[in-house]
């Protein structure tokens, strides 16, 4: 590909369609035995998106591999009868809702971490959090795999304008004007389990921190995630074509 951006200054490379195997990618990814878990969450009217997310993922998310869904939703009997494909396994698990979405949106933070600590560590090698009304329509494969992976958004027009990098320094997730890489998307990201705690507990805990303060990033769990991935870089970067506008 000429036409875009496929390497990051700190040489990560940037995955779009045309810069990769997918044949070579399956086969070295089948090697490992590995297991790949997908969180995402459907609390309050998000239970509507349950079956299309489910529907699309299964059928696209890295057909052909073991992968985890951990579905957290405080409407589990809204849940319909779903046929898996063979490899994938679906886990719901209750969790109450808050009376704001920018709570809902923060605590998704602090479940992923917690939940890897007593669970998902012992279940999957990466683990990957995906908006729940999200639709996929083509195959989404191992070329997404890597240790620390960011998703740009495609609001991103310029590197250092985005508008969901925070400001204002009294807020934790703030980033210094002229500073800043890429605008990620906080509706796909992940990565091992290992970098996916250390991001999910760090973000949490800044975000509670704003809490006190009296303070809330503007962009909510976004903020915060750009402010991590601006000083822990990815390790991988998927191009706007793996989450934009359907229009798009």
């Amino acid at each position: 590909r000429q036409d875009v951006l496929v390497l990051t200054p700190w040489l990560a490379p940037i995955v779009w369609e045309g810069t990769f195997n997918r044949d070579i990618l399956n086969a070295q990814y089948t090697q490992k035995n590995l297991i790949t878990g997908v969180v995402t969450f459907a609390v309050k009217k998000y239970w509507f998106f349950i079956e299309g997310f489910l529907n699309s993922a299964n059928k696209y998310f890295l057909a052909g591999h073991r992968v985890n869904f951990y579905l957290f939703t405080d409407s589990p009997e809204q849940i319909p009868r779903l046929q898996l494909a063979p490899d994938n396994y679906l886990f719901v698990i209750p969790v109450q809702n808050h009376s704001q979405w920018q709570g809902i949106s923060m605590s998704h933070m602090d479940i992923i971490s917690r939940y890897i600590r007593s669970q998902f560590q012992y279940e999957v090698d990466y683990l990957y959090s995906i908006d729940i009304d999200v639709q996929l329509f083509e195959h989404i494969g191992v070329e997404i795999v890597d240790t620390l992976v960011g998703t740009i958004s495609w609001q991103h027009t310029t590197r250092r304008e985005s508008k969901s990098y925070e400001t204002r320094t009294e807020s934790q997730a703030a980033i210094p004007m002229g500073e800043g890489d890429f605008n990620y998307t906080a509706s796909f990201y992940g990565g091992s389990v290992a970098e996916v705690y250390k991001l999910t507990r760090t973000c949490f805990k800044e975000a509670m921190e704003d809490r006190e303060n009296g303070v809330e990033a503007e962009w909510h769990d976004e903020s915060h995630l750009n402010k991590y991935l601006l000083y822990h870089k990815p390790t991988r970067l998927l191009s706007p074509e793996y989450y934009c506008a359907e229009e798009l």
